[in-house]
């Protein structure tokens, strides 16, 4: 949905479509495919060896996988194979010479075994070429269907190692496709890895589905869909695919948040005449009023603590970010550049907020530190919206427009690395990175 001044008083102007739902835990649909178009000035130079196969058919090729992880991290250039003189699986057969005139900085190097029937281990090692040591070995075990989890995990080790931040390539995405289908337009509500692989269907219809948000858990997602012929809230299973309707109240029913301990929602509820922010608690299914305004308040999302929301109001006459805080519904205004701040996403740090920042009437992606108050516009292109931030804090997922078809984007805090995410077919949107998972 593009974005308009008067977006905020009507968030919910879609055209409804005849009802036609099917839920499709483990079907796959369309892949996002992904497009590093900029990164690190001078990024880490990495090899990874060809992961050998030892006494089992690998479904997956792993050292691709990771390649694949720590190449879209925009922080590291990988090796071409093509170049690579050897293929080592163990620290003790690398020439480290070998490494140093192909410029690498670092060498990953493993091999994939079968333990026992269908149980399969990933052991790894990381190689500091210059200094000629290990700098550790490590292992991770699953089943065979779980290839490409060990690879992201290895990913996740290493990308730690080097960097100091906590790797998020064993994280998912939720977001939403749609497509045109005999004049219409069929909605998905889309699982898949970080980097667009494995998608699944959770949920598909004729009528929109909006507002994805996972639980602290990671394994459920609660929504918006108009499959009742209004917005109603629901949440799901992703292991088992059951789902609750949470809402059904006349009006708005909208941008669903969990709490961090995962015991309440936070959502948008117009049924007392104006759209206001209320918590439910999910167990007993009662709901609290927070907010009483005559404006729009809209788009909660809470801090790290889960003592404060943060959320999108015009009571100031134009679309500005606020701060509830729970316990005494105390409000006051967080940001004051621009005349257009809305869609609040706070980094895992509780200090770097997101926002969709309007500037010279372009719609961009910011970032504004709670502490110092400095505002920074990430993205150069129009009409962005929707940002998520991963678990550690280090990228931005969006939506945007390429064209006429609507993609996802990334961008790092710092925006000197981006890619795009494009499906391979229809427009993607209302993008949601899951926490770290277990």
């Amino acid at each position: 949905m593009a974005h308009k001044t008067v977006s905020l008083r009507n968030p919910y102007s879609v055209v409804l479509l005849s009802l036609t739902l099917i839920i499709y835990p483990l079907t796959a649909w369309s892949e996002l495919v992904i497009r590093v178009t900029q990164g690190n000035d001078q990024p880490t130079v990495v090899a990874v060896s060809p992961m050998i196969m030892s006494g089992v058919q690998l479904t997956e090729d792993v050292s691709a996988i990771v390649e694949s992880d720590l190449q879209r991290s925009g922080l590291f250039k990988t090796i071409p194979r093509a170049n690579m003189l050897a293929f080592p699986s163990e620290p003790e057969d690398v020439y480290f010479r070998d490494w140093r005139l192909l410029g690498s900085e670092y060498l990953i190097v493993g091999s994939v075994s079968l333990l026992t029937e269908g149980a399969l281990e990933l052991s790894f090692s990381l190689l500091d070429v210059n200094a000629q040591k290990t700098v550790f070995k490590h292992s991770v075990k699953g089943v065979e269907g779980q290839l490409r989890d060990l690879a992201h995990l290895a990913s996740d080790k290493v990308y730690e190692e080097i960097t100091g931040i906590r790797g998020a390539f064993s994280t998912r995405l939720a977001y939403v496709t749609a497509k045109q289908k005999d004049g219409s337009l069929v909605y998905r509500l889309n699982v898949s890895d970080s980097d667009g692989a494995r998608e699944k269907i959770m949920l598909k219809s004729s009528e929109p589905i909006m507002s994805p948000a996972w639980s602290p858990l990671g394994d459920e997602l609660a929504y918006v869909s108009f499959e009742t012929g209004r917005p109603a809230i629901f949440r799901q299973s992703l292991t088992t695919a059951a789902r609750k309707q949470l809402t059904n109240f006349r009006g708005l029913n909208g941008a669903p948040s969990w709490s961090p301990d995962g015991k309440q929602l936070a959502l948008v509820l117009s049924k007392d005449g104006n759209p206001e922010i209320y918590i439910l608690d999910l167990e007993s299914s009662k709901f609290a009023r927070m907010t009483r305004h005559f404006a729009i308040d809209t788009e909660p999302t809470w801090t790290p603590d889960g003592k404060s929301l943060l959320f999108t109001s015009d009571r100031g006459g134009t679309p500005q970010i606020y701060k509830l805080t729970v316990a005494t519904k105390a409000v006051q205004r967080i940001t004051f550049q621009g005349n257009y701040n809305a869609r609040p996403s706070l980094a895992p740090d509780g200090r770097t907020l997101v926002v969709v920042h309007r500037a010279s009437g372009v719609f961009h992606i910011a970032t504004l530190d709670l502490v110092t108050g400095r505002m920074l516009e990430l993205t150069e292109t129009r009409l962005d919206e929707s940002p998520t931030v991963a678990p550690n804090g280090a990228m931005v997922i969006y939506a945007t427009k390429q064209g006429d078809r609507g993609i996802l984007s990334a961008v790092s805090l710092d925006a000197g690395v981006k890619y795009f995410l494009p499906a391979k077919s229809g427009d993607v949107r209302e993008p949601a990175w899951s926490p770290f998972l277990r």
